[in-house]
C-alpha cells in the first residue's frame, strides 16, 4: 500500500451504505452555516497569521472513503516544523492504539491550544464538505501511515464519508481509546439514519462547549 493507493476490504455489513439524504443535508447545512460563521473564519485567519511566521491553513492527506485520500483543510495550530518534528514525538502519545495524541504536544502554538479547546481549527472543513471528501457527520479522517497500520476490523471504518463530528467526537474524543473509537464508527457506519446524524449534530454543541478530550 501506498499513500495514494490503499487497498481495502470493508466487512459486508457496512460496504456501499451510503444514504440518499447525507449529501443534500450536508450541502444544505453546510452553505447556512458558512452564511453565519464567515466573521468567525476571518478574525481567527488573522489570529493564526499573527500568532507565528506560517500560513493560515494547513492541508494534510488523509484517507477518506474507499481509501481514498484527500487535502484536509485546518487552520494551523501547531508550528511551521511540525510535521518534521512528528516522529520524534510517537512514543509519547497519550492515547493507546494506532492514533498518535500528546495532551502537552509541544508543536501546538499557543493560539493553536485555543483554537484546538473551542474546535475552532475544524471549522476551514466545511470546504471539504462542499466538495464531497467529508460529511458532516462521520468517522474522523486517518493519516495514510494510521490506515496502514489499521487491524482488519478497523478497516470497515473507512467503508463511510469521514466527518467533521461524530460519535467519537461528542463522546470524550482524545479520551477514547483507538479500539472503542473503531467499534463505535463501526456501529454508526451500520446505522445510516437521519436521525442518528441530527442527534450528534445536536451534541455536538455540547461537546464543544465542554472541550472534553480536545487536545
Amino acid at each position: 500500500m501506498s499513500a495514494l493507493t490503499i487497498s481495502l476490504n470493508f466487512p459486508q455489513s457496512v460496504a456501499g451504505l451510503h444514504p440518499v439524504w447525507k449529501r443534500p443535508l450536508d450541502v444544505c447545512l453546510t452553505l447556512f452555516g458558512l452564511s453565519a460563521i464567515w466573521p468567525v473564519l476571518l478574525v481567527v485567519a488573522m489570529a493564526v497569521r499573527l500568532s507565528s511566521p506560517g500560513p493560515v491553513f494547513f492541508v494534510q492527506t488523509r484517507i477518506g472513503r474507499d481509501g481514498k485520500p484527500f487535502g484536509m483543510i485546518k487552520f494551523r495550530s501547531m508550528y511551521a516544523d511540525a510535521e518534521a518534528r512528528r516522529a520524534d514525538l510517537l512514543a509519547q502519545s497519550d492515547r493507546e492504539g494506532v492514533c498518535f495524541k500528546s495532551r502537552n504536544d509541544p508543536r501546538i502554538t499557543p493560539v493553536g491550544r485555543i483554537l484546538r479547546r473551542l474546535s475552532l481549527d475544524e471549522l476551514p472543513q466545511i470546504f471539504n464538505v462542499l466538495r464531497g471528501d467529508m460529511s458532516l457527520v462521520g468517522p474522523r479522517p486517518a493519516l495514510p501511515e494510521e490506515v496502514r497500520a489499521y487491524p482488519t476490523r478497523a478497516v470497515g471504518r473507512l467503508a463511510v464519508l469521514p466527518g467533521i463530528t461524530g460519535l467519537w467526537q461528542v463522546s470524550g474524543r482524545a479520551e477514547i481509546g483507538f479500539d472503542e473509537m473503531v467499534e463505535m464508527d463501526l456501529a454508526y457506519a451500520a446505522d445510516g439514519r437521519l436521525t442518528t446524524d441530527l442527534a450528534l449534530l445536536f451534541r455536538t454543541f455540547r461537546a464543544v462547549l465542554t472541550g472534553r478530550g480536545a487536545y
